[in-house]
C-alpha cells in the first residue's frame, strides 16, 4: 500500500476533525502541520505525532516529500492558499465551500487543470449511506427521468457565536463570504447536484433573511452581517428545478428532509426536528398501480456494497475517498465542479436578493467579485 504524505494547513476545529479521520485511514501520513498560531500548531503536532511544524504555509509547500495538502481555513482563505499549493505541484483537498466567491472557486478549478493536479472539495454528504443508496436507485433507473429536487437544512436557533457556539468568523462576510448557505446549504445543494448529474444552473431566484432576535452585545461583537435563513428557486439545464430552504434559525419545529423526484419514483432524505430527532430515508414509487412508500435497510445495503467492492473504504468518507484517489485506486469524484456549481447557485441567491429579481447564471459570473484574503 502506497503511503500518502499530507500536509495540514489550519489546526483549528475543522483541522482537528480531519486529523481524527486520517488516523483511521491506513497509509495516510500527516507529515506536517501549519497554523499561524505556532503554539497551537506545536500542541496539535505533539498530540497527533506529526513530525514537522510551521507557521508559514509556504514553508510547508516547499517540502518535496509532501504529496498533497489539506486546507482547513476560513472560506475567504481557500483560494489563495489552494492556488499557491496547486502551483507548487501539490494535490489539494479543501474544506467546503470551495471558496468565498464563485470567481475564486473558478480560479481554483482552472488552476488545478493547468497544473495537472487534483482538487478535491469536502462535500461530506456525498459519502453517507443515504446518498450512496439514492445513487444506486437512480443508476438502476428506479426514479425514471429526474425533474425536481428540494434542498433543506434545519436549525431552530443555532447561529454561530450569537447562539453560544463557534466564533464570529462564521458570521462576517469578510471572512466567511456567507451564512447559512455557505455553512450548511453547501452540503445539501451539492448532494442533490451530484445525484442529478451536476446539471448546469441557468436561472436563480432567492431571498435572504436575518430576522430572528439575538443578544445585542453578541450582535455587536460578532459583526453579524450574513443570512440566517435563505430561500431560493433554481432552474437547471434539462428542465430540472431545485428549491432551497436553509436555516440557521427559524421559528418552526423542523423541516422535512431534502428530496429528489423522477417520473417513476422519489426519494426523501432524513429531515430534522427541534429535539434533534431525524426522520428516516424513504423511497416512493408506484407498482401494479399501487402507491408504495418503502423503507430500505441502509446498513445492510452499505454492507453489501462494501463486500462487493475491490476498495471498500474508498467511499467511506471524503478523506477516505481522497486518499484512495491519490493512490490511484478509484477516480476522484468531480467534487470541484459540483462545489463550483453549488457556489454559483449560492452566489446567485445573493445577487437575486440584491437586485430583487431572478438572475441568470451568466449574470452571476459577470458580477462575482473575489473575496480572497491573502496570508
Amino acid at each position: 500500500m502506497k503511503t500518502i504524505k499530507i500536509g495540514l494547513i489550519g489546526a483549528g476545529q475543522i483541522g482537528k476533525q480531519h486529523l481524527e479521520r486520517y488516523a483511521s485511514i491506513p497509509g495516510a501520513e500527516i507529515a506536517a502541520v501549519c497554523d499561524l498560531n505556532a503554539e497551537e500548531a506545536n500542541r496539535v503536532a505533539q498530540q497527533y505525532g506529526i513530525p514537522q511544524v510551521c507557521s508559514d504555509f509556504r514553508e510547508l509547500l516547499a517540502q518535496p516529500d509532501i504529496d498533497a495538502v489539506d486546507v482547513c481555513l476560513h472560506n475567504n482563505f481557500h483560494e489563495p492558499v489552494s492556488t499557491e499549493a496547486l502551483l507548487a505541484g501539490k494535490h489539494v483537498y479543501c474544506e467546503k465551500p470551495i471558496a468565498g466567491a464563485y470567481a475564486d472557486g473558478l480560479k481554483m478549478v482552472e488552476t488545478a487543470k493547468r497544473a495537472g493536479r487534483m482538487l478535491h472539495i469536502q462535500l461530506g454528504q456525498l459519502y453517507t449511506k443515504e446518498t450512496k443508496t439514492a445513487k444506486q436507485l437512480i443508476d438502476a433507473g428506479k426514479l425514471g427521468k429526474l425533474y425536481h429536487a428540494r434542498s433543506t437544512g434545519f436549525r431552530r436557533r443555532n447561529r454561530p457565536y450569537v447562539d453560544g457556539y463557534g466564533t464570529p468568523a462564521f458570521t462576517r462576510k469578510e471572512i466567511a463570504g456567507g451564512g447559512a448557505l455557505f455553512d450548511m446549504g453547501v452540503y445539501h445543494i451539492s448532494q442533490l447536484l451530484y445525484l442529478l448529474g451536476n446539471p448546469l444552473p441557468l436561472r436563480i431566484s432567492g431571498q435572504l433573511y436575518q430576522e430572528m432576535a439575538m443578544d445585542e452585545a453578541r450582535r455587536a461583537n460578532s459583526g453579524f452581517d450574513v443570512e440566517e435563513f435563505a430561500a431560493g428557486f433554481v432552474k437547471l439545464e434539462g428542465g430540472i428545478t431545485l428549491d432551497i430552504a436553509e436555516s440557521w434559525a427559524i421559528s418552526l419545529g423542523g423541516f422535512e428532509g431534502s428530496a429528489i423526484v423522477g417520473s417513476e419514483g422519489g426519494i426523501r432524505f432524513p429531515g430534522s426536528i427541534s429535539n434533534g430527532e431525524r426522520h428516516g430515508f424513504s423511497f416512493h414509487a408506484t407498482t401494479a398501480d399501487l402507491d408504495v412508500d418503502g423503507k430500505i435497510d441502509l446498513d445492510l445495503a452499505d454492507l453489501r456494497r462494501r463486500r462487493l467492492s475491490e476498495f471498500p473504504d474508498a467511499y467511506e468518507s471524503s478523506q477516505h475517498h481522497w486518499v484512495a484517489a491519490l493512490r490511484g485506486e478509484v477516480p476522484l469524484l468531480n467534487t470541484a465542479e459540483i462545489a463550483l456549481h453549488t457556489m454559483l447557485i449560492s452566489e446567485g441567491l445573493y445577487l437575486s436578493h440584491e437586485k430583487g429579481r431572478e438572475v441568470t447564471a451568466d449574470e452571476v459570473r459577470e458580477f462575482s467579485v473575489s473575496r480572497s484574503v491573502r496570508l
